[in-house]
């Protein structure tokens, strides 16, 4: 059985108040008024700075100086240093594209002398033109692209003259030897070209105005049941793959996507001399002048096109063979002569043909193909 502690209450009876001695009110008085004393004496401050003495009052009467000659105040910024100062009579900057006459706008003198303008300024000629880059040289000979050259250059797979040249930028003469390694032909052997039946409504490269990119079609789904080669799609094909030439959007026919340099350059290169076949549905009445036009005499840009062969193919529709593509060639072109196009679709470039592709479907370039 626990003993009871003495010095702890019995909880059996409610505790007893003790009583205050006579004294203790007093003491208390004294102390709250002693208390009073201090605050009265010392102000209450509730923000003490770093080294523990109370802040300063603020002055009330403002700062009579000037902007300049005052230091600045909290959130405070010369504004000076950023007013921007007029390039015309009127004190109005105007803007160098757009606008309109009836908001005001007046054109400025950027574009009216293109010879001070460093837009316009020429190419920069070649410091050495008789000792080209590694990687252009390459390409010049129809080796890769010069983005395949400098990454085969960096691993090690290009020889010249029997030396390993691993160096970024470096010259060789117009007789140097190159040797690729056969590493670089296998990696160059991976990448696919994709042959596919544009439709209406897809833009050939970039997605612009809402529309989206012919790419976008590129996927298992639409892949031809009848393509022979039998190779499976995978994602890394997409990687890299940009269209080779250009058909507008309100075209259809054959589009090549590639990841294939070689096959960039030999299609849409300057000295590329590849055939491409479109047929054409027109409306209007096209005389024999005109005919003898689109084969060979306009001009567009003030730029003389190349020789073109134009013929009918039947009461509607004519078949053109250009070795250029210039945005919206045959559109304008048919403009200049009094014919409005209706229907474009394009059916070969080089010995390639669009054959029976479905629209809107792909298939890989063959092995046995060539353009």
């Amino acid at each position: 059985m626990r003993r009871v502690d003495p010095a702890k209450r019995s909880r059996v009876a409610a505790p007893v108040k003790p009583t205050q001695s006579p004294a203790q009110p007093e003491e208390a008085k004294a102390r709250e008024q002693k208390s009073a004393v201090v605050k009265a004496e010392s102000p209450r401050q509730r923000n003490h700075r770093y080294d523990g003495k109370p802040r300063e009052p603020k002055a009330t009467t403002p700062d009579s100086r000037a902007p300049a000659e005052r230091p600045l105040q909290r959130g405070e910024f010369k504004r000076d240093e950023f007013k921007r100062t007029p390039r015309d009579a009127t004190g109005r900057d105007t803007p160098r594209r757009g606008g309109k006459q009836r908001d005001g706008f007046e054109q400025g003198d950027f574009n009216r002398d293109r010879t001070s303008n460093p837009m316009f300024a020429p190419k920069p000629v070649a410091s050495n033109p008789d000792m080209p880059r590694l990687s252009k040289r390459m390409a010049e000979l129809g080796l890769c692209s010069r983005r395949e050259a400098d990454e085969w250059i960096v691993n090690g797979w290009v020889k010249v003259d029997g030396v390993v040249m691993d160096t970024l930028g470096t010259r060789v003469g117009p007789d140097a030897q190159i040797e690729v390694s056969a590493a670089a032909h296998k990696h160059q052997a991976e990448n696919v070209t994709i042959l596919l039946n544009k439709p209406v409504g897809y833009v050939s490269g970039q997605a612009e105005d809402g529309y989206q990119p012919a790419i976008v079609l590129v996927h298992p789904d639409n892949q031809w049941d009848e393509d022979s080669t039998k190779k499976e799609f995978q994602r890394g094909f997409l990687h890299g793959l940009a269209p080779a030439g250009r058909l507008d959007i309100d075209s259809t026919g054959l589009l090549v996507l590639t990841q294939d340099g070689r096959i960039a350059r030999q299609l849409i290169g300057e000295d590329s001399t590849i055939e491409k076949e479109y047929l054409v549905r027109v409306e209007g009445t096209l005389s024999a002048e005109g005919l003898k036009l689109l084969n060979f005499g306009l001009s567009l840009d003030g730029v003389k096109l190349k020789p073109a062969k134009v013929s009918w193919q039947n009461e509607d529709q004519l078949r053109f063979v250009l070795r250029e593509g210039r945005k919206r060639q045959i559109r304008r072109m048919c403009e200049l002569v009094g014919l409005n196009v209706v229907g474009l679709k394009r059916v070969r470039i080089g010995s390639v043909t669009l054959g029976k592709l479905p629209l809107g479907t792909w298939r890989y370039l063959r092995f046995n193909e060539r353009f």
